[in-house]
Parts: structure tokens; sequence; C-alpha cells
């Protein structure tokens, strides 16, 4: 596998700088998010505890019925050595579903929406039309994929037949490293809110401004400003 720089460097087309860009930090976009009030569900993702085991792809598959290869979400993964040990770097990855989704807008037929009771990016199977708008302008490409069963689009939306009932994402469940944690970011008792202060994580692509609902502990100010696709070779995938 390659080193983590070489990885995220070629993620973002050679470049680690966003130059002049503008962007929205992590920390006022959920002070963005707490001023509007209401639920709002949200994850974040600890690389720290990340142990690259992949349970969450398959249990995802196994609760959404994803085809091999069509994933809502996936880990990659770079090796490197530190301090002449060897050291393990795991990238997982699925849609941000975002605060200011550039899908939502783009959607001809309504389909992709986000839901004011918590805020999660859905898409109806039944409105979409299949035309891949949404999946263009997604900036995280990679994340939404056309589904080869129903031929609409397809993409982590928490598992909201799950969250509508109280319950956990499968990811969640059986995350063996318990690097992922969801919860309500304004229920300042929850965990995801206790982490979201102390931790201060970053977002992936922050100059978009899309406002990302997925947060990275572990990732630096280079790797959360770079532009990058999130499609990597297959042969990349372990």
């Amino acid at each position: 596998m390659l080193d983590r720089r070489s990885i995220l460097k070629l993620m973002a087309g050679g470049a680690l700088s966003v130059g002049s860009l503008s962007f929205i930090s992590a920390a006022d976009a959920v002070a963005a998010i707490r001023a509007k009030g209401g639920k709002h569900l949200a994850m974040v993702v600890d690389l720290r505890r990340c142990n690259g085991c992949k349970a969450c792809v398959v249990s995802c598959g196994n609760e959404n019925g994803s085809l091999p290869k069509e994933n809502r979400t996936s880990v990659y993964q770079a090796s490197s050595e530190v301090q002449g040990k060897p050291y393990a770097f795991n990238l997982p990855l699925l849609c941000n579903n975002c605060d200011k989704p550039s899908c939502v807008e783009i959607c001809p037929t309504g389909a992709t929406f986000k839901r004011k009771e918590d805020g999660i990016v859905v898409v109806d199977s039944t409105e979409c039309i299949g035309c891949e708008m949404c999946i263009e302008a997604c900036p995280y490409e990679g994340v939404r994929f056309v589904n080869s069963n129903t031929g609409t689009v397809d993409k982590c939306n928490f598992c909201v037949q799950r969250t509508s009932r109280g319950l956990l994402p499968a990811c969640v469940t059986t995350c063996t490293g318990g690097a992922r944690i969801f919860g309500d970011i304004n229920d300042k008792s929850s965990e995801i809110a206790k982490m979201l202060e102390q931790e201060k994580p970053l977002v992936l692509q922050a100059a978009n401004n899309t406002h990302p609902n997925v947060f990275y502990i572990g990732l630096t100010e280079a790797e959360s400003n770079a532009q990058f696709s999130l499609k990597f070779p297959q042969e990349w995938q372990r």
C-alpha cells in the first residue's frame, strides 16, 4: 500500500494546498447548525481508533442490500513507517450528509432532499429518474452511485430506517475499534456533542463549503482543505 502522504497527495491531484480559497471551519459549521436548533444527526470518525477491519462495510451491505463494489461506505488504507515502526492509516468514507448539499440544489425532481426532522440527506427512489446530476454535482466523488438493482442513485443515509427508530447506523454498531460515533450534535449531553467540543475535528474538503456532517479526528489541516476525488483506482482498495 502507499504511504499516507502519497495517497492523499494523489487524491488531491498532486497538491495539498487550496491557495487563497475561503472556507468555513468545522467548528463554525457546528455553531451554525446549533444556532438553528432542532435535532441534527451527524457522525464523528476517530481515525486513531479505526483499525481497517471493514466490519462497517460488511454490516452496511447486509443492512442496506448493497452489491459488491457498490458500497455506501468504504475504507481506504495507506501504510508507512513512523520512527522505524509500521504505521497504518485507515480512512473511512461515506456520504457527508452535508448541511448545504449541492446534490439537493441540482436534483430536478426533488428526489434528493434534506429531512427537516434530523438533517439527513436522503434519496427517494420512487422520484429519482437516474439522471446522475446529483452525482456530478457532489464534490465528494464516489460517495454517490447508481444502484444496479434499482437504476436509481444510492448513497449513505445514516441508515435512516434504523435511526428513525432510535437505533444507531449499522456501521456504528459493528465498528470493532469504536471509531464511529453517531448522534444528535444539538444534544449537548450526547457523546458526539462532547467529542465535537473536546477534540475539534475537521471535515473533508472544507473549501467546498458544503458543511459536511461527517467529522474526522486525526486529519491534518492540509488533508482537510485539499480538493480530491474519493474514487481510488480499484487496485488500491483492499
